[in-house]
């Protein structure tokens, strides 16, 4: 919980971020026939490192990215390297709003996990959220429709696994380390990732010049997205910013059916909002145990 309770500006920073994510996602169609996964990543991650550092010099804030618990965030960028990529083969398979939608399961795992990995408290709100998330996925899903659980549903759920447990590294890291040293180390290991993933049969792909303005996009857009929701949840509660960060899925709905032709799925948009709502049930949860322990 945030000692700094600013809803408004949370919400500024919040559109920001739903614009950074949505930004990734469109870039990443528009290069998708000419770069894999692995380069994409490669880019974006270079310029992530070029504008985290102009960041923190710019601040006075250099002084934090240090080598502390550098293991540990090897293990972050390693999960979140893996996760990314399935999200960018996932994101070439199904549609924009179908790929968001799952990816919002992401907090509902981070919830089950957490007593596990964290030694959170295992509650009967967060049992009853994750069962209510995952009937949500499955409305998404689809499995036993027509077509069935396909690859694209199977990566993104895969995806929601890593984000899922980057967040729970990341809760580690952050009781030691700031914001910006854990997006210095982000973007400069997953640079060398991307790099050995890659160029692993020694080419390379170099981006043409019709793509090096949606590559620029995405490694900005990449920046846009983590620091405004980093810093939407230091200015309010995550039970104000998580509804806010929802907004995605409507946005990138109209943004696929307008520039790609998806047609709008209303189970898609039932599922959503059934995660949605586990999502909130659980965040609100966490708020009342904090006020009634004197936390909040």
């Amino acid at each position: 919980m945030t000692d700094v309770h600013r809803p408004f500006l949370a919400a500024l920073w919040m559109m920001g971020s739903v614009s950074g994510f949505s930004l990734i996602a469109v870039s990443g169609r528009e290069i998708g026939g000419a770069l894999n996964p692995p380069e994409m990543m490669l880019y974006r991650s270079l310029i992530g490192v070029a504008i985290i550092i102009a960041y923190a010099t710019l601040s006075g804030r250099r002084h934090e990215i240090t080598g502390d618990r550098l293991g540990i965030h090897v293990l972050r960028n390693l999960i979140h390297f893996a996760g990314q990529n399935l999200w960018l083969y996932a994101l070439a398979l199904i549609p924009l709003a179908q790929l968001f939608a799952v990816e919002f399961s992401s907090p509902l795992m981070v919830a089950l996990a957490a007593p596990l990995l964290l030694g959170e408290r295992m509650t009967a709100t967060k049992l009853v959220s994750a069962v209510i998330g995952f009937g949500g996925i499955l409305l998404v899903a689809r499995p036993f429709a027509h077509g069935g659980m396909g690859p694209g549903i199977l990566l993104a759920l895969a995806a929601a696994v890593a984000f899922a447990g980057t967040a729970i590294v990341t809760k580690r890291l952050t009781r030691r380390v700031t914001v910006v040293c854990i997006l210095f180390w982000l973007t400069l290991m997953q640079s060398a990732f991307s790099a050995a993933l890659a160029g692993w049969d020694g080419v390379i792909a170099l981006p043409g010049t019709p793509q090096l303005p949606w590559v620029l996009a995405m490694g900005v857009g990449g920046i846009v997205a983590h620091l405004g929701l980093t810093k939407a949840l230091a200015l309010a509660p995550a039970t104000v910013v998580v509804p806010v960060d929802f907004l995605r899925l409507p946005v990138i709905a109209i943004i696929g059916m307008l520039a790609y032709g998806e047609p709008i799925d209303l189970w898609v948009f039932l599922g959503g909002a059934v995660i949605f709502f586990a999502n909130w049930l659980n965040l609100a949860g966490v708020r009342m145990r904090a006020l009634v322990s004197g936390k909040a």
